[in-house]
């Protein structure tokens, strides 16, 4: 969920407990990464992916404090060959630095735009936030106007800070979670506004 203003540590583990998913570990992870400061907004997004005969689920918790963004994954695994019968479960929480923040990005998809209303909910939003420690390179081989041309002329590309991705859906998701997306993108965004140059 998300939410902005005073909220507490119990807002967030309540939110936790909502998605069902080891409600337990996952806000002793948030808890301990987050620490003392206050909270400022959240989400809890939860998705469940099928792969062969297993079902795995997966919760990412993005937390704004006022002094950094925190993010927590925790998966969902099958029992390794010593103990096939026992699941297991991954968390690991990062935490950011509000001034190390690049990007914040916001993408909607709207149904019927000639007719769109302001106010009214996307069908899906992907919300994708930068801090760079992922780069991703796109290259292709560069060349020129000649067609006849053999010479090398090396690559061009682009490089994308592309740190998290995060996609919410009103059909999968609901409409809820999918306000909560655009209140927290929002308030991660104001927070950025007067971060000045990064170091």
């Amino acid at each position: 969920m998300a939410k902005t203003g005073t909220t507490t540590t119990q807002d967030l583990r309540s939110a936790i407990e909502r998605s069902g998913y080891y409600p337990a570990l996952v806000s002793e992870a948030v808890e301990s990464a987050v620490g003392p400061e206050p909270i400022s907004s959240y989400l809890v997004h939860q998705e469940t992916t099928f792969d062969s005969n297993e079902v795995r689920r997966h919760v990412t918790v993005l937390v704004l404090t006022p002094t950094r963004f925190v993010v927590s994954h925790t998966d969902e695994q099958s029992g390794d060959a010593g103990s096939p019968a026992v699941p297991f479960a991954t968390t690991s929480t990062e935490s950011v630095r509000l001034d190390r923040i690049g990007s914040v990005v916001l993408s909607r998809m709207v149904a019927n735009p000639e007719t769109y209303t302001p106010g009214t909910l996307p069908r899906e939003v992907v919300l994708t936030i930068g801090w760079g420690a992922v780069q991703r390179l796109d290259l292709e081989p560069a060349g020129c106007s000649d067609p006849n041309c053999e010479a090398d002329h090396g690559y061009t590309g682009s490089a994308t800070a592309d740190d998290l991705s995060l996609r919410v859906s009103e059909a999968g998701d609901g409409p809820e979670t999918v306000a909560q997306a655009l209140v927290f993108a929002r308030a991660l965004s104001d927070a950025t506004i007067d971060n000045g140059p990064r170091a």
